[in-house]
């Protein structure tokens, strides 16, 4: 499929017929404005020729389906991968900085009423406004190719107590239940953990003797939460919280001491709650951004009627295509991969420090030999990307699903394109 823009820059009808591009080119009446997915501009006239075209969106929190159709013909198919990436990349930073703040340097007032979310109404955290705007991004990307009328995103929302409910084996909550969860009447989640395990230590099952002890903790017995996985890896939910004396908490991490229970009791559910944050943020930002094109919203189950009824395979990509409803479109036979990368490592130093004290530069030069990170380029026959470079001029040449072509020197390299926000590719 090569897509058509207009002398003004407007996105019409693309077209199958390779041979016709090829005359426009040929004689100057078109130019190449983008390689992948293949994009041309007219120059010669200004005709235009429109139809009804609607893009179904499936969205989700790490795999997205876009579907552009007619009422006859499938004219965009893809797939986007949004980054998961920020919720570490958050940890490691608020790691860095706290051992920073205990180092012996000049004293910092703390700042705890400095927070972005208490001056920003509607604020929404790092993780949950990387993945919304890579949905926008991908819907810009389309909206540019495609003379869109109708944009249809299918959402969810998730009823997280009643799969905890499922998982735990106990009935599904019902009326005043949802009120009434596993943390009410207590001040914060630290407080319940200790109240759900008798204030007692896990390991030794040592225990303050009064309340009095339990709050102010002038006993020498101290309770503390510990970390079933990692914050970074499983937060602070409950279950990923178990209650440890002080002296008993300081063996495990010093490796002298295996607690009771290793493992986290529930699965994460990340990825559920993400869906019922975005849900409406997501829909109203769309409607502000396309103000000509219709924003509409459907759901799971409508689509999942629809999918089955026309015996149609379960793909993010098919998904997105019933979500757009027009089921007698003639599919693509090829979809594009999607994935956004992001665009620059703000931190300056590396945190293991060498001998004699030097601490090593994080960043690596931009260019290495003429190349960047995620630059597209031609090794051995094959389209791919620069996944990591070496300085003595050894590249790590991968595919955009991550399946790695060969490492090869920089000099058997050809560059196709240089790196974009968002990196494509054909499946």
């Amino acid at each position: 499929m090569v897509y058509i823009l207009s002398k003004n820059g407007q996105p019409i009808m693309p077209t199958e017929n390779h041979a016709k591009v090829r005359l426009l080119l040929k004689s100057s009446k078109a130019v190449v404005v983008k390689r992948t997915p293949f994009t041309v501009k007219l120059i010669g006239t200004n005709k235009t020729f429109v139809q009804d075209v609607t893009l179904g969106v499936d969205a989700g929190s790490k795999h997205v389906g876009l579907s552009a159709t007619t009422t006859k013909k499938e004219l965009f198919s893809a797939e986007l991968r949004p980054r998961n990436d920020v919720v570490e990349l958050m940890s490691s930073r608020r790691e860095m900085r706290r051992s920073r703040r205990n180092r012996t340097t000049r004293y910092r007032e703390p700042r705890f009423n400095n927070r972005v979310h208490l001056k920003n109404k509607g604020w929404l955290a790092p993780s949950v406004e990387v993945k919304i705007w890579n949905h926008i991004q991908a819907i810009k990307l389309v909206a540019k190719l495609l003379p869109l009328a109708v944009i249809r995103v299918e959402t969810a929302e998730f009823d997280l107590q009643r799969i905890k409910a499922m998982e735990q084996g106990k009935p599904s909550p019902v009326g005043t239940d949802y009120q009434l969860g596993e943390q009410y009447d207590h001040y914060n989640t630290r407080q319940y953990v200790l109240h759900r395990d008798g204030y007692k230590c896990a390991c030794c099952g040592a225990k303050p003797t009064s309340k009095k002890e339990v709050k102010f903790h002038v006993d020498k017995v101290k309770l503390n939460t510990h970390h079933i996985e990692s914050r970074k890896t499983g937060g602070d939910a409950p279950d990923n919280l178990i209650t440890l004396c002080d002296k008993c908490h300081k063996l495990h991490h010093a490796g002298k001491l295996d607690i009771p229970e290793k493992k986290r009791r529930l699965r994460s559910t990340r990825d559920a709650a993400f869906m019922g944050i975005m849900r409406k943020t997501l829909i109203q930002r769309l409607k502000m951004m396309f103000p000509t094109i219709k924003v509409c919203e459907t759901y799971g189950y409508i689509t999942k009627y629809w999918r089955e009824r026309k015996n149609i395979e379960k793909t993010h990509i098919s998904d997105a295509f019933v979500v757009a409803k027009n089921f007698d479109a003639a599919r693509l036979d090829k979809s594009l991969l999607v994935v956004p990368k992001r665009q620059h490592n703000r931190q300056i130093y590396k945190c293991k420090i060498n001998k004699g004290g030097v601490r090593k530069l994080n960043q690596t030069p931009k260019f290495v030999f003429g190349y960047q990170l995620f630059d597209r380029v031609l090794c051995k026959g094959q389209e791919g990307f620069v996944f990591g470079r070496r300085a003595k001029g050894s590249f790590d040449i991968r595919k955009l699903d991550g399946m790695r072509i060969a490492e090869i020197s920089y000099k058997k390299l050809r560059r196709i394109e240089h790196r974009k926000p968002l990196l494509i590719a054909y499946n």
